[in-house]
């Protein structure tokens, strides 16, 4: 029989005391994700009472017992409202996802998909399908594919102008990405300016102000699948992530391949952007907020901050959506307006308090 030492008990109490604390965070997240929901889909222009939506949403996934249950009550949940909530939870764990990556990759606390021009890449993508038209080959893949296209654009003339002079630096990336957004947003403004097709140009503005209107049964699996496998990748890298908060220099003398690192995490977020934003436009400070508040309250460990972050970007997206229905008696504001006036007073309230450097635990 081992007996341990005194010192070796405290620490594996410590150890078990995190595990246990880890779980039940992650356990009272993802129960307050599925119960906001359950309430969201309750909000509209008609309201319906949560027991109700409940009973909608067990008979329309298990087959329970259906009641005296309203027809109508139940095609606004499950045809309009239930797609839509799930958006939200796909584009808020996806956008606070890519924030945290591109955050600890760039070493940069303004990282996010918004700020190095790949979300004014997809929207360049879908402003080209919209308004343009893609032809020959590649016509039946739509939106989605040259939304993506643009997002993996923005990517790689990022990459590339970080990349001139010497080594890739955060620094260059960070500039390389303001250039980006502002020659994509340019091309963008520039074909909305000269295209004749009024309808397509109100299509383009709802990628501009970002919306969930749009959200239907179709859309929703690409952007589900580039969250869900993306998410699984980057759930596996902690140690990498961890690593790269030391700094380049570390990173590279303990083993980090920081050029495949930076590529493929790059690549990565701009998949997911791409078919977030191919689906409900361009939705900003996200992924800029969501991770700093998250890396406030659990430390920087990306063991612990990517999964909370992910869990509440999806709770902040949802309850953001929420409000886009309710602001307005008659009609709803793009959600792009609401994340940024919630966004930008919290980033203020983050930044005058001093808390963005990776270093605090």
């Amino acid at each position: 029989m081992i007996r341990l030492k005194p010192r070796q008990t405290f620490q594996m109490d410590v150890l078990i005391q995190k595990k246990r604390t880890f779980f039940l965070w992650t356990a009272g997240l993802s129960a307050a994700v599925l119960v906001s929901i359950v309430l969201a889909v309750c909000y509209g222009t008609v309201r319906i009472p949560p027991a109700e939506a409940l009973q909608i949403l067990l008979y329309k996934m298990l087959q329970a017992d259906s009641g005296e249950l309203s027809r109508a009550h139940m095609d606004i949940i499950w045809e309009i409202r239930f797609p839509r909530v799930l958006m939200a939870v796909i584009t808020g764990a996806g956008l606070a996802m890519c924030g945290t990556i591109m955050q600890a990759a760039v070493q940069n606390p303004l990282a996010d998909p918004y700020i190095l021009g790949i979300s004014a890449g997809a929207s360049l993508g879908a402003t080209f399908a919209v308004l343009i038209g893609a032809g020959g080959i590649f016509a039946g893949l739509g939106t989605a594919f040259w939304a993506f296209c643009g997002a993996l654009g923005a990517c790689l003339l990022v990459m590339a102008l970080s990349g001139i002079g010497g080594q890739m630096s955060t620094v260059k990336m960070i500039l390389a990405g303001t250039i980006a957004n502002a020659l994509f947003s340019a091309f963008t403004n520039f074909i909305i300016y000269t295209a004749g097709n009024a309808e397509g140009i109100r299509t383009v503005a709802f990628w501009t102000m970002g919306s969930l209107a749009a959200a239907k049964w179709s859309n929703l699996l690409l952007p589900a699948l580039g969250v869900i496998l993306c998410g699984g990748l980057f759930l596996c890298q902690s140690r990498i992530l961890n690593t790269l908060l030391l700094g380049e220099e570390a990173a590279i003398t303990l083993g980090v391949n920081l050029p495949r690192v930076h590529r493929n995490y790059m690549l990565a977020t701009a998949l997911i952007t791409g078919l977030i934003v191919s689906a409900c436009g361009v939705i900003g400070f996200v992924g800029l907020i969501i991770p700093h508040i998250v890396r406030g309250l659990v430390g920087t460990d990306h063991r612990r901050l990517l999964p909370f972050t992910i869990l509440a970007g999806a709770l902040f997206v949802t309850w953001a959506d929420v409000l886009t229905r309710i602001s307005l008696e008659s009609g709803e504001l793009p959600i792009g307006i609401i994340t940024a006036l919630l966004g930008a007073p919290v980033f203020m309230y983050i930044l005058f308090k001093n808390t963005l450097g990776f270093s605090s635990k």
